[in-house]
């Protein structure tokens, strides 16, 4: 497994990280500590030194598993929390107290004192505008109780924004082949006030495995059946905003791009990482399994600069105009 710097004067991590949302099990088919222990375990085990969760995930599950498995594990692995999509805050009750609440009872969940990286949850564009909040980050951070502090956004908008905050370590967005505008302005900006990209849904919720049909089904409570409009949140957290059936067509369409002995997930994969601003990727998985084809894409070959640019192509040609949502 490789490493990059999570921007500058941040630390290394793996190229690809783990997503710990669904090993939080309030939503699919459920993963229970046992096999949730599994896929952390497997993670290490693949060279995996990044672990990103949250304080709704699971309402707290997903971070004290990972805060158990740490404790009684000698990995060196970096955590990354978030702050902010607790239904008692969301949209607009944020308080400086608020934040601190989370802070430490995430710090009691993990396990830890210090909390590696500290992320705004896809907070509304107008409380990163009035900046409050950036304030308080850098006030829990002189008090060492947060390393760094980042925001996980959902549009180029709000990941401008941020951008102008002193201190801010790193960004998290939606980046992957069905979802290409960051390319042309915030990765750039990014990259040149040294701030590090984290990257989530690179599979688009799956449909860039290229395994999906028509006739695929998924559990009531998976948020690929009741967010699939975006009835719940932002349509762009399922399918990178495509409509499902549109997404499935272009994953078949996808496929005849990918390289001889590469599949699918693997090329997608791999076009993130081959974008020199991407620090990290961080794909979920509900079981072990997963881990070992998604780690592999720190190795591959990169891709071709004729590929690049045919994906590109593909992307302004037949995907862009079906993308929903913000963007």
């Amino acid at each position: 497994m490789k490493k990059r710097n999570l921007g500058n004067k941040g630390f290394e991590i793996s190229e690809v990280g783990l997503g710990c949302w669904q090993i939080g099990g309030n939503w699919g088919n459920g993963i229970d500590r046992e096999n949730a222990f599994k896929i952390l375990s497997e993670a290490v085990n693949n060279g995996i030194t990044f672990f990103d969760t949250a304080d709704v995930y699971g309402d707290g599950r997903s971070e004290e598993l990972i805060g158990e498995f740490l404790k009684n594990s000698n990995a060196d692995i970096k955590v990354a929390t978030k702050f902010g999509q607790r239904p008692d805050l969301f949209p607009n009750n944020y308080t400086e107290q608020a934040l601190r609440d989370s802070v430490d009872t995430s710090r009691e969940r993990l396990r830890i004192d210090c909390i590696d990286l500290l992320q705004l949850h896809c907070i509304p564009t107008e409380v990163l505008k009035k900046g409050e909040v950036f304030d308080w980050l850098r006030i829990l951070k002189k008090e060492g109780k947060i390393t760094h502090f980042g925001a996980s956004v959902e549009s180029a908008e709000q990941g401008l924004i941020c951008l102008e905050q002193e201190e801010l370590q790193s960004l998290q967005v939606i980046y992957n082949i069905f979802r290409q505008k960051l390319t042309q302005e915030l990765l750039p900006q990014a990259y040149a006030k040294g701030v590090g990209i984290i990257v989530r849904l690179p599979l688009a919720s799956g449909l860039l495995t290229g395994k999906f049909t028509n006739e695929t089904q998924f559990p009531e409570n998976d948020h690929r059946n009741f967010n699939r409009d975006g009835q719940a949140f932002n349509v762009g957290e399922t399918f990178a905003g495509l409509p499902f059936d549109i997404g499935i067509k272009l994953s078949d369409e996808l496929k005849v791009f990918c390289p001889e002995n590469m599949s699918l997930i693997e090329m997608s994969l791999r076009w993130i990482l081959d974008h020199k601003e991407i620090s990290t990727i961080i794909p979920g998985a509900s079981s072990p399994k997963h881990i070992c084809g998604n780690a592999k894409a720190s190795n591959l070959t990169p891709l071709s600069e004729k590929l690049m640019i045919d994906l590109e192509e593909f992307y302004n040609k037949n995907i862009h105009n079906h993308i929903r949502g913000v963007y």
